[in-house]
């Protein structure tokens, strides 16, 4: 099983938002679309929309942390200092798995050839795996997986 594999069984809408934006602005994106990440973009003429960081519930709490309330006003780019860790769609479950693990990281951007073609979550891998699993084990986890 490959990441264009899991891809091929989600919804193809990536939520995205500018470097520029506010973390306010960021939460608000998440809240209203019901995600954990956003891929933080900048717009370039030439290039199109190139993905330059992913901003997570994560990179929200320790905004707060450090920052107190004065964090909602401040840019998403203050927060997204580290290399875009991302896989290619031909790269193999256990690559994303472990590029998850090494990074401490819950969503991994695919890309092929500089083009973002998708986003693969830790949900996403579990509920891979649960529909690998027996029913049994597949009623018990999908109550996690849907909280």
């Amino acid at each position: 099983m490959r990441a264009e594999d899991i891809l091929r069984q989600k919804d193809t809408r990536i939520v995205m938002i500018r470097v520029g934006e506010t973390v306010a602005t960021a939460v608000s994106l998440m809240t209203r679309e019901n995600v954990g990440a956003l891929l933080v973009k900048e717009v370039c003429r030439t290039e199109g929309n190139i993905v330059v960081g992913v901003f997570s519930e994560r990179d929200v709490a320790r905004a707060l942390s450090v920052h107190g309330a004065a964090a909602l006003a401040m840019p998403v780019s203050a927060f997204i200092g580290r290399a875009v860790i991302s896989c290619e769609p031909r790269d193999s479950i256990e690559t994303v798995l472990r590029l998850m693990d090494e990074n401490h990281i819950r969503h991994v951007p695919v890309m092929e050839d500089h083009t973002l073609v998708g986003v693969i979550s830790a949900r996403d891998l579990i509920r891979h795996f649960l529909q690998q699993s027996s029913p049994a084990l597949q009623d018990q986890a999908a109550a996690v997986v849907h909280a």
